[in-house]
């Protein structure tokens, strides 16, 4: 099995970096991250906190945004796409059972999304850190924050499998991943806001709003993060909310969402005619 899911694996990557994904994931990453650093690097004095704290505050909120994005983009052809080429069928007629391609695939895009993230976020941590100092804390905060920011874009990777799955075209696929991008990072927090606003502190607000919020994998990557380190909770001014739920709850729903997912992509794939 491990043989086959290599195999499968190293196919994927090579398709991936002919079509330039990795370095494109990698640009834009850095990009980002290095304009944020320099863009929010004014408040580290006021704060009383060294600039990669602020920085590592920056970057979360960069990548519960782009991560999603990025891997979603990644994914969305994974299926519809080789249906529409006419290359499912073929590749169906190896040796490998659908669970095994799923896997491959999955590990090929993980590891591409696991190096763009590492050398974007890291490069801007890099920067900031000789800009304006960096304690043992931050430099702990930002590798936990490439960790948490991988480990979400294998959520939304596995996602993508699902709505490739049931696509019938890979137009079809691009435009639900759209609409689950803006669900889950946008529309999702605005509805939680609302009705934290009409609930005007009641029980909702005290009792179930936190555990809904985490549900999310977006909110619970940012909750992970908040939550584990005082001077990101005090810059980014979410501390609060991380301290209405126990300490495993993001880590558990961000750890557990990758296995959902692919049970469902598993699932949906396992229906599909080539």
């Amino acid at each position: 099995m491990i043989t086959r899911v290599f195999a499968i694996a190293r196919a994927e990557m090579l398709i991936l970096r002919r079509n330039w994904w990795l370095v494109m994931a990698t640009g834009i990453m850095m990009l980002f991250a290095l304009a944020l650093t320099f863009a929010g690097s004014a408040p580290s004095g006021a704060l009383g906190v060294d600039m990669l704290t602020v920085s590592v505050a920056s970057m979360t909120t960069l990548a519960v945004y782009l991560a999603p994005l990025l891997a979603l983009m990644m994914a969305f052809d994974t299926i519809a796409g080789e249906r529409d080429r006419g290359t499912l069928a073929l590749l169906l007629t190896y040796p490998a059972g659908r669970g095994e391609v799923l896997l491959g695939k999955l590990a090929a895009q993980v590891t591409a999304l696991g190096i763009a993230t590492t050398l974007g976020l890291g490069t801007a941590g890099v920067v900031a850190a000789l800009s304006g100092g960096a304690g043992e804390q931050s430099v702990i905060a930002l590798a936990r924050l490439i960790v948490t920011a991988t480990l979400l874009g294998a959520v939304f990777l596995v996602l993508g499998f699902v709505l490739s799955a049931l696509a019938k075209s890979p137009a079809a696929a691009a435009g639900l991943a759209a609409g689950l991008w803006l669900v889950f990072v946008v529309l999702f927090d605005l509805g939680l806001l609302g009705a934290v606003v009409m609930d005007d502190g009641g029980f909702f607000t005290r009792v179930i709003f936190p555990w809904v919020m985490v549900a999310n994998p977006a909110d619970a990557f940012r909750v992970w993060n908040i939550a584990a380190s005082d001077g990101v909770a005090m810059v980014s001014g979410l501390g609060g909310a991380a301290q209405m739920l126990p300490s495993w709850a993001a880590p558990a729903s961000l750890l557990l969402w990758p296995f959902i997912g692919f049970g469902m992509a598993r699932a949906a794939f396992a229906r599909l005619e080539p």
